[in-house]
């Protein structure tokens, strides 16, 4: 037999239940911009009803014909410069980030998490990686969303921790935005760990690993629980991570849950870096809203 629940606890299990339906459905999907220069050159590969894609990258046409000055300044063509009215330089009881966009009310919020020898300026640089960065801020700016680039202590508890808080921090200032977290290289170690807090799996509508690392533990994350969409994006030649290992974390994703809301995109003869440089922040992100 079954006893009825107190009326507090009621209570609270329906608004946490209100809250994650609200959260799923927040926002709506971006609105282009640029995306005929950022759009993926071509698709060598599709498996898996596309889930899995091999993309054709060129370093010649990849870097030295979209750079000014190649791997340090993107082409004019890639750069919106007038995001970084919206960008301001903060902290928050110590904890020191870059905000762009609205800082209360955000429809969307999407951080970067910065890898070794990295810091916040990485994840808002304008011109490098393509410009890549300064497409993500618009496309939160643009759509009413808040784009997130912090300073943390480490690649281990203490560095989750003050991500988390950061997180929690703005998500009760715009209790209906999903939050997308993108880690780079070394930052995907946060992303695991962020990946196993039950509290904070609710709110996530994504995970994206970008030339980052596996963890066998993900199949006992919160996350994995909690179907959040995740996106791997590799280099096939990065010596840091190398592509078997990111495609064999794949494959025992989508073995442990044949439904699992997972992609991944290799980008062949791309190194470390190629990801962050080339992943299609507007197609990867819109994908994770329509899958939530």
């Amino acid at each position: 037999m079954t006893r009825p629940l107190p009326s507090a606890r009621r209570l609270v299990l329906a608004a946490c239940a209100l809250l994650a339906a609200t959260v799923a459905v927040g926002a709506q999907p971006l609105k282009p911009h640029k995306d005929d220069l950022f759009a993926y050159p071509g698709i060598l590969e599709s498996r898996d009803d596309g889930a899995y894609r091999i993309v054709d990258y060129r370093e010649m046409r990849d870097i030295n014909g979209r750079d000014e000055i190649p791997e340090r300044r993107a082409d004019a063509r890639y750069v919106s410069l007038s995001v970084r009215r919206q960008q301001q330089d903060l902290s928050l009881d110590g904890l020191t980030h870059v905000a762009v966009g609205r800082t209360e009310g955000a429809s969307i919020i999407t951080i970067y998490l910065h890898g070794q020898g990295g810091s916040r300026k990485q994840g808002v640089d304008d011109f490098t990686f393509g410009g890549n960065f300064n497409r993500i801020k618009t496309l939160m700016a643009d759509n009413g969303g808040l784009y997130l680039s912090p300073d943390f202590p480490d690649f281990g508890e203490a560095g989750a921790e003050t991500v988390a808080r950061l997180i929690n921090h703005y998500a009760k200032k715009s209790p209906q935005a999903p939050v997308f977290i993108a880690c780079g290289s070394a930052g995907g170690a946060l992303c695991h760990r962020l990946a196993q807090d039950a509290e904070l799996a609710g709110r996530l509508g994504g995970l994206l690993l970008l030339g980052s690392l596996w963890d066998d533990g993900y199949l006992r994350s919160a996350a994995f629980r909690a179907k959040v969409p995740l996106f791997i994006g590799q280099g096939s030649r990065d010596t840091v991570f190398p592509v078997d290992r990111m495609e064999a974390f794949y494959r025992s994703i989508r073995a442990a849950s044949p439904g699992y809301p997972v992609r991944m995109v290799r980008f062949e003869s791309g190194t470390h870096g190629t990801p962050i440089r080339m992943t299609d922040w507007r197609e990867t992100l819109n994908w994770m809203l329509s899958a939530r």
